[in-house]
């Protein structure tokens, strides 16, 4: 076999992983469920931030449609490493808890290790709690 054969046998090979699309951050959603009413948190505002080993650099902003979801943090390259999402809470009303938010901000970190794979990070909330999960 000669050095040519081998050399695009060689970047046959590698193309695939050499071209394919880098991550980006519409791979990454979130879902607002509010308890109290069975329903998704309509009209919350949601950050990303990537976090580069030293500082916390923001990457989109959303808010949560009528079914509580933003589907996508638009077209931003997502890396491997740690994120947070950032709920703004304080102008979301739950319809038992009446007067401010006890929690008026949500922040939940992850991890992305395979930037071929969709993270969804949704938050369950109730008027004095709320769990998050790694969802699909």
């Amino acid at each position: 076999m000669s050095i040519r054969t081998l050399a695009l046998a060689a970047l046959a090979l590698a193309a695939p992983a050499a071209l394919a699309p880098a991550a980006q951050a519409q791979d990454i959603s979130t879902h607002v469920l509010d308890l109290a009413r069975g329903v998704g948190g309509a009209g919350v505002p949601v950050s990303l931030d990537h976090w580069d080993g030293t500082v916390w650099t923001h990457v989109a902003d959303g808010v949560t449609a009528e079914n509580g979801r933003v589907a996508s943090f638009g077209d931003a390259e997502t890396l491997a490493g740690t994120y947070r999402l950032t709920f703004d809470l304080r102008a979301y009303r739950l319809e038992d808890r009446g007067g401010a938010a006890f929690f008026p901000e949500i922040v939940v970190p992850f991890a992305v290790s395979d930037t071929s794979l969709h993270y969804h990070v949704p938050v369950v909330l109730s008027p004095y709690g709320y769990s998050t999960y790694r969802g699909n």
